[in-house]
Order: structure tokens, then sequence, then C-alpha cells
């Protein structure tokens, strides 16, 4: 964590003070606690939860600057020699300070909750996740879902990378907050859809029910989505339409139907929804319309069925299926 210079300059006895101040100590300065809190504004929250989770007063500051010494020793980090210089008792102040500052690492689970980490193969889709607030969430292939044993009484937060679709408990004293790389998604209670990256480096949102706000990660564009729309969002630009294709949400429901679709769409779906790919041998392929209906078929059955409706013949190589126009006889 990068330091500012009004934080360097500070004296032994400033540092006390601070940690007085924070500590409770209504007769202690508090103008060198202010320096600590413009450089990190989550610190008096921090502390705040720290001394609760502990209303006796047992926090073991000298355990904990042990424990911190040791890891900064181990790591090879040279200690500032402000703070080696410091007597005994106002190293165990120093520590205070320190964990609260974030420089103690993992050194109290109720600043740095337990996280859980739900992964999807490339192979597996619809994997279920209910959240500690009741919030479902279905995992699309390839897609990692992390969020905190409990969440905190202020907020919900978690991170997505990949796709998947959430269900959120309503809660308007806590909102729901998805950290999807590139942007923020955040809620009260709705259903939605996100991917993190659609491929075109944009974070694209899907909402079902409710409202969603969609937000770049530096705050400078954002997106209120309403049902039925679609939003997508960059570091340079944010768009929403009108969602108007039937089967978006095909790889959650298994389903996909097409009323006269070209073939190049039909591919493009059935590998989102199905994990089929399929190439066309002649781009006039791609041209030709279905209509038919698929809902959880066997890739060698949805092959054939394309093939009989337009006479083509399928080859497939690994995990490709190339298709191309069948031979007639005397050709």
């Amino acid at each position: 964590m990068k330091k500012n210079k009004k934080i360097e300059k500070m004296t032994v006895q400033e540092w006390a003070d601070a940690a007085a101040w924070l500590s409770g100590e209504e007769t202690a300065g508090k103008d060198p606690a202010r320096v600590l809190l413009d450089d990190n504004a989550d610190l008096l929250r921090d502390w705040n939860k720290m001394k609760m989770a502990d209303p006796q007063g047992n926090i073991d500051v000298d355990k904990a600057w042990s424990k911190l010494n040791r890891r900064i020793e181990e790591e090879g980090v040279k200690q500032p020699a402000r703070v080696v210089t410091i007597i005994p008792s106002l190293l165990r102040i120093a520590a205070m300070v320190i964990i609260v500052l974030g420089l103690g690492w993992a050194l109290f689970s109720v600043v740095t909750p337990e996280k859980i980490t739900v992964a999807s193969a490339i192979g597996e889709k619809n994997i279920e996740v209910v959240l500690p607030d009741g919030s479902k969430v279905s995992l699309n292939r390839d897609s990692h879902l992390t969020y905190p044993k409990s969440f905190n009484n202020n907020n919900r937060k978690v991170s997505l990378k990949g796709e998947a679709f959430f269900d959120i408990t309503p809660d308007p004293s806590r909102p729901f907050t998805i950290d999807a790389g590139n942007a923020r998604v955040k809620v009260l209670g709705t259903s939605f859809n996100v991917i993190t990256d659609n491929g075109n480096n944009e974070v694209e949102v899907y909402v079902s029910t409710g409202k969603v706000l969609l937000t770049n990660n530096d705050g400078t564009r954002s997106l209120t989505l309403e049902p039925g729309f679609i939003g997508k969002i960059s570091a340079d630009r944010g768009v929403q339409n009108l969602n108007t294709n039937t089967n978006y949400m095909s790889w959650n429901t298994d389903k996909l139907i097409y009323d006269g679709e070209r073939l190049e769409v039909v591919f493009n779906d059935l590998k989102r929804s199905y994990n089929i790919d399929i190439e066309a041998g002649d781009p006039e392929i791609e041209n030709y319309r279905l209509h038919t209906t698929f809902e959880n078929e066997p890739h060698d059955t949805i092959i054939k069925l394309i093939c009989t409706s337009f006479n083509l013949q399928a080859a497939k190589e690994g995990e490709t299926y190339s298709l191309t126009r069948r031979q007639k006889n005397g050709e």
C-alpha cells in the first residue's frame, strides 16, 4: 500500500494520538487520525468492525504485531526506520494502526471475511449457487463466482468472471453489487444476466425483472437498465437496446426456437447454449433459414436435423463439425 507523505512524516506522538482517537478516547487529538482517514476512507469503518467483534476490548495487539513483523521478515520487506526505533509500548500503538490500515494482511477475519469460489468447467452449465442471503446464481460454462461466507450489514458484494444469471433477494438496506471486472453491477432486488466479457471488451447485462445500475470502473459512464433491455459498457462507451433475441437466455433454459433464422445466427446460438462448434464449408450455407425448435437434444441429433433440412453432410474433427453441401449423383 502506498502511503501519502503526511503519514510518512507523522511523529511518534501523532501516531499515539491517532490510535487513541480511533480507540474511542474523546480527549485524544483527532487531527493525526484525520490524516489516516484521508488516506483510507474505509479506515474508521474497519476499525469499528474490529471493536464490535471484540466488545470486551481483548484484541491481542502484541500478537498481531508479532505476526506482522514475522510476515515482513519472511517476505524480505524492509521495515520503516521510524517504526523500528519506537519504544516497545508505542510499537503496540503502531500495530493497531497498521492493522486498521490493512497492512496486517489477514490477521483478522472480521476485516477480511472468508471467501468462497464456485467454478464451472467448460462442459458444465446451470451450476446453481445459493448465496448467504438466499439469492440464487446460475453459472454458465467456464465461469467463476466469488462471494463471502456471510454478507455484512451494509452491502452484499460478489465478483464474477464469465457468465451467470442472478435472482437477487430484495433487501433495500443492503445493495447487491457485482464486480464484473471492467464494470460494476448494482441492484436492490431483481433478476438479470451478466457477461463479464462479451468478446468486445464490454460487460454485458440483460435485465429480466427489476432495475439494474451498470457502471464502468472509473464511474465516468453508467446505465440504468429496465426489464427487457441489454446494456453494454466499457471504458469508453455505454449503450443499451431492447432485446429482440428470443433465444438470449437459451444457455439457461436449454431451449432454442427458430422461425426462419439464418444458420449463421443458429450456429452462434448453439455454441453459446450447447457448446457445439459448427463451421460452414461454403459461406452460402450460413444464409439458409431454419424453422425448428431444439430443447436440449444430443449434439449429433441437432447436426443430423440441420443436415437433413438442407441436404448437407457433416464431418467431425475433434470437437468441431464441418458442414458441406451433399454431392449429387454424377457430380
